[in-house]
């Protein structure tokens, strides 16, 4: 780890990151405030969760910064192959639920981990769920996070394009959770990349999601829809459940950290609904999103 680039000024830059995404949502929204949550972690360290609810375009979001310490739970040590004794992790972690199911759901982490024997390492992700796939929002989804991951590395677009189809994908509903996005763990400095150039991508996937969400929120909230759609969002949201709750290494990590579970499950939707063997009608704009929600789709080429 590079002497000058330490885990206090990572925790501040993903501080100042946080506060950054939440003013750009409020702005987008243009009704929504993010009530402030501050806890403490009794372990050691603590964090930050915003959260908003009932805005104009935003169902419900939350926000969260966290900087925790400690000993090591033996549970996270076991899972993640790795001795010592007291660790450190800070990140931000984002999900947005909006009202309209015109709109949709995004997810985005970045974080770091070091343990006190100096292994250290970052990781992150953002991805897309709609609850109705639009190739074009897709691919200008894609483009956005194949420019930003070009200037860095020729290699990481589709390097991390290709984890997270396989990270955010529900296993046993042979379906990916959206259209997915990128995603990347356990990044070290290489002759190639230094640790601060590292650093410096991380903050630019985050300070790249507001840039597309908003764009995202202010193309499609006006767009009308009736009870159908409406239903159809929940069922999809319970998916997002499914995920969330049987899959995703970020909410077994925060749970096995001994983490706050209030800011953990705050990626859950405000409502959610589950319907027995659901099949849309054939040609249905349902049934074309169920189609799509596979691996290996090259959205930025689906458009050309």
């Amino acid at each position: 780890m590079n002497s000058e680039l330490t885990k206090e000024i990572i925790a501040e830059e993903f501080r100042q990151i946080q506060s950054h995404i939440c003013e750009e949502l409020e702005k987008a929204d243009g009704k929504g405030v993010f009530i402030k949550d501050h806890w403490q972690r009794k372990e050691g360290g603590g964090g930050l969760t915003k959260v908003m609810k009932n805005g104009n375009i935003i169902e419900k979001g939350g926000v969260a910064f966290s900087a925790v310490h400690g000993p090591a739970p033996e549970k996270m040590l076991k899972k993640l192959k790795l001795q010592g004794s007291d660790f450190f992790a800070t990140g931000v972690s984002i999900v947005i639920h909006p009202h309209s199911p015109m709109v949709p759901i995004i997810h985005m982490n970045i974080r770091y981990f070091e343990m006190s024997d100096g292994t250290y390492w970052f990781g992150g992700g953002i991805d897309l769920t709609p609850h109705y796939v639009v190739p074009e929002d897709a691919a200008y989804f894609h483009n956005q996070l194949k420019s930003t991951c070009d200037q860095f590395h020729p290699e990481f677009y589709p390097r991390f394009k290709a984890w997270a189809d396989d990270y955010f994908y529900l296993k046993h509903r042979d379906e990916t959770r959206g259209v997915g996005g990128i995603f990347f763990d356990r990044l070290q400095a290489s002759p190639s990349l230094s640790v601060t150039q590292l650093f410096e991508f991380v903050k630019k996937v985050g300070y790249l999601f507001p840039k597309i969400y908003r764009y995202l929120m202010q193309k499609n909230h006006a767009l009308p829809y009736s009870e159908k759609e409406e239903q159809w969002q929940k069922m999809r949201r319970g998916r997002y459940v499914e995920f969330n709750l049987v899959w995703d290494a970020g909410t077994k990590f925060g749970l096995d950290s001994n983490g706050r579970t209030e800011s953990i499950l705050m990626s859950m939707p405000p409502m959610a609904t589950w319907e027995y063997d659901h099949q849309p009608p054939p040609g249905s704009q349902e049934a074309y999103t169920l189609e799509h929600l596979k691996k290996g789709i090259d959205w930025i080429a689906e458009t050309k």
